[in-house]
């Protein structure tokens, strides 16, 4: 509890990159996927979104990012209300699947599209391609065929696209599935190192005790808790009533 206090403290001063208020949503006239969702991410947090298969996390990134419309309330990034469609710079989004966010000719297209598309010069674009591919540790794959890659390479080329268009809040969606042990290790690794606001949705719970400093715990819609990873992850009546298993490295925590 001491360092729950003690991270508070430290962040407390800082502005908040994402506020959810009262956010719910659902499907035309089906029951509820997102039911008052209330939170604020601070500058420079990194928190894990946790919950058991259909909880609401994918359904609530895509409203963060405004490609899904709140069916009331609202979410802010940098203060500012987000609008169905309306292109953030400030936030990105790393698909579960890779594949599903390379589709160009080579990783170098990939990596550029976003950047292109924003109107940068070419100097720049090319800039920003090689920043990323440096900072995900890939540069060797630029003149490689996206679907070709290994899964562990596909997971860094499609963190390196999101990196060109330079973000300050990043959106991970299930991003250690399907990696080897190796590749997952890099992509903590990375994830601890990352300077920006981070928000990781994931069952790999052990890299979500890793990485991040705050969690939100998810159920039908709803936020059941909100703080200290440790602590709510390590309380076994908490995490069994949401349809989750205590972290083995937990476990020895009474």
């Amino acid at each position: 509890m001491k360092e729950l206090t003690r991270t508070s403290s430290k962040l407390s001063q800082k502005t908040a990159d994402i506020t959810a208020t009262n956010v719910s949503f659902k499907y035309n006239q089906g029951r509820s996927i997102l039911t008052d969702v209330n939170f604020s991410i601070l500058t420079g947090e990194k928190v894990g979104l946790i919950g058991a298969n259909g909880a609401g996390k994918t359904t609530l990134f895509l409203t963060i990012c405004g490609i899904l419309t709140p069916s009331y309330g609202e979410v802010k990034i940098c203060d500012r209300v987000v609008k169905p469609g309306e292109f953030r710079p400030e936030i990105g989004l790393v698909f579960q699947n890779p594949s599903d966010q390379l589709f160009c000719p080579t990783v170098r297209d990939d990596i550029a599209f976003g950047p292109e598309n924003m109107g940068l010069s070419p100097e720049i674009v090319q800039e920003r391609v090689e920043t990323a591919l440096s900072l995900t540790g890939v540069s060797h794959l630029i003149d490689r065929i996206p679907h070709h890659l290994s899964g562990g390479e596909k997971c860094m080329v499609a963190i390196a696209s999101v990196l060109a268009m330079q973000p300050q809040i990043i959106l991970y969606d299930e991003p250690s599935a399907n990696l080897d042990l190796k590749a997952r290790r890099r992509l903590i690794r990375f994830l601890e190192a990352s300077p920006e606001t981070i928000v990781i949705s994931s069952h790999d719970l052990e890299l979500i005790l890793e990485v991040c400093d705050r969690v939100i715990l998810l159920n039908q819609g709803r936020v059941i808790a909100d703080g200290n990873p440790q602590a709510i992850m390590s309380d076994r009546n908490l995490m069994e009533s949401n349809n989750l298993e205590v972290p083995h490295s937990l476990t020895h925590i009474h």
